[in-house]
């Protein structure tokens, strides 16, 4: 792979891993309830999501997704499920002013592994992402040269930038953490995010299974 398509491979996909949805809204909420650390650990679930589609897209199993509708269906529905539930949650979540942990070990008002979780089924239940890997990456690959090298290196690079764009979020949110220590703040917060996640579940139960969609 030429240093020349890795110069245009890594700007396009740090736009991705940038752009605005439901795992990167998850991590501006979690650090704002519950500090930059922990978001950014939680930020793990979602990795190993993305490392399971990556696979996927390497070995060509991404295949069936895109010629079953009914695969695709049952994944979309499932991931639409999950962020409705996880709306309702954060809708009806308690409000008391929030006190934002500095450190993952010191959290007190959730566990790192339900936040991980959470990450990992938001990640893993929206098919389209499964997609992208399958139209993206490939368009970079050198068929002239062994393909699973390549979407090593590939993937690599795309789960460093997503790490980077973990940060980046969760740094927003432990900002925001500040300004919500006032109960009415922070409950109008948690239900503009838990807004935004039912938008996203809808528009994932909306979607269809148009190639390179994101």
């Amino acid at each position: 792979m030429s240093p020349e398509m890795l110069l245009v491979f890594v700007p396009a996909c740090f736009a991705l891993n940038m752009a605005p949805g439901p795992n990167n809204l998850l991590s501006v909420s979690n650090a704002s309830r519950f500090g930059f650390a922990a978001a950014c650990m939680a930020g793990i679930g979602r990795l190993a999501a993305f490392v399971g589609m990556i696979a996927i897209a390497a070995s060509g199993l991404a295949v069936i997704l895109q010629a079953s509708a009914l695969a695709f269906t049952v994944v979309k529905v499932i991931g639409a499920l999950y962020l409705f539930y996880l709306a309702i949650q954060l809708w009806r979540a308690p409000v008391a002013g929030l006190q934002v942990s500095t450190t993952a070990g010191s959290m007190r008002l959730a566990s790192l592994w339900r936040l991980t979780r959470q990450e990992f089924m938001v990640a893993a239940g929206n098919p389209k992402a499964i997609l992208i890997f399958t139209a993206f990456l490939p368009q970079f690959v050198n068929p002239a040269e062994a393909a699973a090298p390549q979407f090593v290196i590939l993937g690599s690079f795309f789960l460093v930038l997503e790490w980077v764009a973990i940060a980046a979020y969760a740094y927003m949110g432990s900002h925001l953490g500040k300004w919500f220590a006032v109960p009415a703040r922070e409950r109008l917060f948690n239900r503009a995010c838990a807004s935004l996640l039912g938008f996203a579940g809808g528009g994932l139960l909306l979607s269809k299974k148009a190639a390179g969609a994101a």
